[in-house]
């Protein structure tokens, strides 16, 4: 098989016995013990399948799922030992699957090759587009992630870069500053906005954007920022 499956559970013992049997069924399993750790894992690497437990220091399962789901449709399965219905609504907001607590590991073996194979079907079917143009001559190369004005190669930074990444692929939702910067810098608090302000303000410099005309990154007052380019 090989598909990458990452794990994410602060439960070693839980966490032993479910890397255990993923391993002896042919997946490769990266362990992560906390939210944050699970997300720069997932930043860092390529994976076919994610398992997140709900309650998880630094950042809980729900939270990471959010993260996930800005930058990927990879199949999420939510495990945890909150079995009311109301808990599976909430946990299957941006996950695929809910798996409760205490759970058999045959049943947690037919459901990641379920959604694996879903998901091997969803890519030979799915052609992602490797660059993307909009108006007023900005063109992105996500691939090689290099970032074009009016013909010209921009000088990005990677938190920039990774700025206009997670705008430019969420055209028109709303970030908060609190949102980017756990997100780009996977850092679970943010006592200083600063940091997010002196970032955006030199990748727009960089666009050419106008604060009160912007044609590319919009600030929402007191709320934050959005990406209201208009793809070609």
């Amino acid at each position: 098989m090989g598909q990458n499956i990452l794990l994410v559970e602060d439960d070693r013992e839980i966490a032993r016995i479910i890397k255990d049997t993923l391993t002896k069924e042919g997946y490769y399993v990266t362990w992560a013990t906390t939210g944050m750790e699970g997300l720069a894992d997932f930043q860092t690497g390529n994976y076919d399948l994610v398992l997140v437990d709900w309650m998880m220091p630094e950042m809980d399962g729900l939270k990471l799922t959010e993260h996930i789901r800005l930058q990927s449709d990879v199949p999420i399965i939510m495990i945890s030992a909150r079995n009311e219905d109301a808990d599976k609504v909430e946990g299957l907001q941006g996950a695929d699957d809910y798996l409760a607590k205490p759970f058999s590991l045959e049943e947690l073996k037919a459901r990641v090759k379920s959604h694996l194979r879903r998901w091997q079907r969803y890519n030979k079917q799915q052609v992602e587009e490797e660059i993307t143009q909009f108006t007023h001559s900005l063109k992105i190369d996500w691939k090689r992630e290099q970032v074009f004005l009016h013909h010209t190669e921009l000088n990005l930074t990677q938190k920039e870069f990774a700025l206009l990444k997670l705008l430019a692929q969420h055209p028109l939702e709303l970030f908060s500053k609190e949102a980017l910067y756990q997100h780009v810098w996977q850092q679970p608090e943010l006592d200083d906005t600063h940091t997010v302000t002196v970032h955006i303000k030199a990748l727009r410099e960089k666009l050419q954007d106008s604060v009160k005309e912007p044609h590319f990154i919009q600030t929402v007052w007191g709320k934050g920022y959005r990406f209201v380019g208009d793809m070609l």
